[in-house]
């Protein structure tokens, strides 16, 4: 379930990444603007280009095969390359540089990877600002200059001149440690944030006095998946596991805990607030405070689909738990409240979600009334000012509008164009909320919106050079193996001929009730300033037509999301967009896992695969951190005979065979990615390499000191997206630009 970006009390966090089911997921790899995808600018790419073969030779490194073998229900299951799962070992560390090596000498040999480079930085390089936000006194807003590593949090009191409040670059010398999480006390007087060094989900969380500036003697560590839920003044509510006792990068976490702290006080001496030792587990405790800080609600999901909700009346600290949901067949979360008053969220027997009221005395379901009913279109809502923001996606596409606290809709939100739309939100006393919108060729804009008069003023466009009038993206529909109807928006330039010859990238994710809507992204206008053409289908797994497309593609379902993209890949050969020669199928962590499989399926698909980050060992990919959790979309080998030979029928590094011919394939991961553990990749790229067959180049780029995808260093986003494409266009044949 999609969650606002500023949810009156809930944490904001850099990189527009909120603690939700999606984000503690295996979750598509997060952008680097300070609102949330990437941004882009011009060049002028020549339009000739000269088809030769591949030319630069490769000797892999030699790697070591054991002779592990698993026992799935009476199945024998080889594992040759479990000693890669060791994070730690020098032995793992040696692969890891002899891969790099190989890598790296291959991608110095491609004549216009500085090129593209260039095209990368230039897109951008260009300011770049959030929507600003009030806490206290001041006014906040995040701001990139444009080639800055991380986006730096400034202020502004009313009258006086904007000054720098937190700037992450002087985090570390080489940008790695990044902004993870903001949020302040009630009254602005007390600045809470989080810090993930290397890309990690691991934080720390610093307490920052803003009128002194200083730093309070307070510091948390360990924490991970949290959001930092302020009461009063005093102290926030955060969340964690036991730190593993082996590595911290690939051990299971499996029980989340919630805590409470109270300023001026050791973390040993933190109370736990729920999810204690002995009791039944939950992966994923959160805790939101109530904005007049009367309730606390806490939701506890054993995967990241479904929860249980619980309220607690903090005016009476005695007060004894009261149960809102207590099952895990659907998900709920606090929108808002006034007085006992609760406005809630939930997909409960309402695939597509509604929006409820009920009085926190009575909080049960069985009390539950509906407010907002579900319609045909998914709903995302955010609240501001006393009113309620209703996003609904129609065909992925937003449509926003007004509703007063007892459920009158008072207007329709006017929106610029077709799009996507978000960030409505603020608390209950603000007369403006500020909402963001972009599509493919529309960069980022931020526009503030009076909340009495519906009045949309422009705030801020940004001076990319990114030229979208000169683009087109249109979105059409086609048929998947079953006959279902899916949505694709296809983007390139306005003169762009359709005579099966052009660049493609198609890009998915296809789960975890993901919804992939239009937005800007500097590296994916690179892509199009380089002649390419971006195609992203709505496939299923994802989020985009509620609950029900979502379960569509999970566990004993989840070869409909291989079909999808296929399909995809299908009607744009069919309609001549490109042609096999000329299409790389992309995605990351689940699409990682996706392209993954599509490759293994059809070989002959796509001239280029790009699994980053993916999910690629499905026998044991629950057994490390928390992939557990994401055993709701997947199933696990271990559940039942059933689920074992599907998944093992569908596994990357499970069907891979000796003697086929595989796309050119660039594995990417990272070596602090503790969310979809670097062994996915490296057992997969090790695999791929003895299998491949013909002259297809198989590579694995693993990025040091970076994670997941979260805080990664716009140096470091260059130089990736510089060797992504170019590795791409190098092995669809195209050998100057």
């Amino acid at each position: 379930m999609k969650l606002s970006a500023i949810r009156n009390k809930a944490t904001l966090v850099v990189v527009g990444t909120l603690v939700s089911a999606s984000m503690m997921a295996c979750s598509p790899q997060d952008e680097v603007s300070p609102n949330t995808k990437p941004k882009m600018s011009n060049t002028d790419p020549q339009n000739e280009h000269k088809e030769e073969s591949n030319e630069i030779s490769l000797v892999y490194p030699t790697t070591k095969k054991g002779e592990v073998i698993d026992t799935y229900f009476e199945t024998a299951v080889a594992d040759p390359y479990r000693w890669l799962e060791d994070d730690r070992s020098a032995e793992t560390e040696a692969w890891v540089i002899e891969q790099n090596k190989v890598t790296q000498s291959y991608l110095a040999n491609i004549p216009y990877r500085e090129k593209i480079a260039g095209v990368v930085r230039d897109l951008l390089d260009y300011e770049r600002i959030s929507a600003p936000f009030t806490e206290g006194d001041y006014t906040y807003f995040y701001k990139n200059d444009g080639l800055q590593d991380q986006s730096i949090v400034y202020r502004q009191k009313e009258g006086d001149q904007i000054e720098v409040f937190i700037d992450p670059n002087t985090f570390s010398d080489d940008g790695t440690v990044s902004l993870g999480g903001l949020s302040f006390s009630d009254d602005g007087s007390i600045a809470a944030y989080q810090t993930s060094t290397g890309g990690s989900d691991w934080r720390e969380v610093y307490f920052l006095d803003t009128n002194s500036m200083k730093l309070l003697d307070d510091k948390l560590i360990n924490v991970k998946f949290s959001g930092m839920s302020w009461y009063k003044n005093e102290g926030i509510y955060y969340s964690s596991y036991d730190k593993p006792e082996g590595s911290e990068l690939s051990e299971l976490t499996d029980q989340h805990k919630l805590y409470y702290h109270k300023i001026g006080t050791e973390q040993a001496t933190n109370s736990k607030v729920f999810g204690h030792s002995g009791a039944e587990k939950h992966r994923y405790i959160g805790g939101q405070v109530s904005e007049d800080n009367r309730y606390l609600v806490v939701t506890a999901q054993k995967s990241t689909s479904g929860n249980r909700a619980y309220l607690k009346d903090l005016e009476r600290p005695d007060s004894e738990w009261k149960t809102i949901k207590e099952s895990i067949d659907s998900d709920v979360y606090l929108l808002t409240n006034d007085g006992s008053s609760l406005y809630l969220v939930t997909n409960e027997n309402a695939p597509n979600s509604k929006i409820v009221m009920v009085d926190a005395k009575k909080p049960a379901m069985e009390n539950w009334k509906d407010l907002i009913p579900e319609t045909e279109n998914v709903l995302s809502p955010s609240s501001a000012g006393g009113y309620i923001f209703a996003e609904y996606m129609v065909d992925a596409i937003s449509k926003v509008y007004q509703y007063s606290l007892d459920g009158k809709q008072l207007r329709t939100i006017k929106l610029p164009a077709i799009g996507s739309a978000g960030s409505f939100g603020g608390k209950k006393d603000v007369k403006h909320t500020y909402y963001t919108f972009s599509n493919y060729v529309t960069p980022t804009t931020i526009y503030s919106l009076d909340i009495e008069s519906g009045d949309s003023s422009l705030y801020n466009k940004p001076a990319s050079s990114f030229d979208g009038s000169q683009f087109v993206s249109k979105q059409v529909f086609y048929s998947s193996k079953d006959g279902t109807k899916v949505p694709m928006i296809i983007t390139h330039h306005k003169d762009t001929k359709l005579n099966a010859d052009n660049p493609t990238m198609l890009y998915a994710y296809g789960g975890f009730n993901v919804s992939l809507t239009p937005s800007f992204s500097s590296t994916v206008a690179a892509w199009l300033e380089l002649g390419g053409v971006y195609a992203v289908p709505n496939i299923r797994g994802g989020g985009e037509y509620g609950k029900a497309w979502h379960q569509a593609g999970t566990q004993l379902q989840k070869q409909n999301v291989f079909d999808d993209f296929i399909a995809a890949a299908d009607y744009l050969i069919d309609k001549r967009y490109t042609k096999s020669e000329k299409l790389a199928i992309h995605g990351g962590s689940n699409g990682g896992l996706l392209v993954g499989a599509v490759m293994t399926q059809r070989p002959e698909l796509a001239a280029v695969a790009l699994p980053a980050v993916g999910v690629l060992d499905m026998l044991r990919y629950h057994t490390f951190t928390a992939g557990a959790g994401w055993a709701y979309d997947y199933g696990t080998s271990e559940q039942s005979k059933e689920m074992f030979e599907y998944l093992k029928g569908y596994s990357p590094v499970h069907n891979l065979q000796a003697g086929v011919e595989y796309p050119a394939t660039m594995i990417t991961t990272a070596d602090h990615d503790d969310r979809v553990v670097p062994a996915h990749s490296f057992k997969f790229a090790a695999t791929l390499q003895e299998a491949q067959q013909g002259n297809n180049p198989t590579l694995i780029r693993i990025e040091t000191d970076a994670g997941h995808g979260a805080g990664t260093p716009i140096s470091k986003t260059i130089e990736q997206y510089a060797d992504v494409y170019g590795f791409t266009l190098y092995n669809m044949g195209i050998k100057s630009l």
